[in-house]
């Protein structure tokens, strides 16, 4: 009869559990991520452009401008620089793209050499 009971509740029609306790999950502390630095710039590499006799003028700064985003009167600045003195900084910019920069340039028959830029 007390099973009956413990079934039948308070006669509201909800069914009384047999008296076990519940057991709270204790609470987490909130993880900390690491505190992240914010990222560095890259070092600064210079791409420099050598003077050669084999290539026109005309061919060294249409393809400045076709490889570089430099405009066609810094192309020309460049292009002249490096035929009086021998050698134009082109630009600065990281390792990496510095790297596809000289490809770029040797594949198009051009001398460039890259160096870190020392500041």
């Amino acid at each position: 009869m007390a099973e009956k009971e413990k079934q039948q509740g308070n006669g509201s029609g909800e069914k009384q559990s047999d008296g076990g306790t519940a057991t709270a999950k204790p609470k987490r502390a909130p993880k900390k991520s690491p505190s992240k630095k914010p990222p560095q710039p890259l070092p600064p590499w210079k791409v420099l452009l050598h003077n050669d006799d084999k290539n026109v003028v005309e061919f060294v700064v249409t393809t400045i401008i076709e490889l570089t985003p430099l405009k066609e009167q810094e192309a020309v600045q460049r292009t002249v620089e490096a035929h009086k003195t021998g050698l134009a900084l082109l630009l600065v910019t990281h390792k990496e793209r510095a790297e596809l920069y000289q490809e770029q340039f040797t594949s198009k028959g051009l001398i460039v050499t890259i160096e870190p830029d020392e500041k």
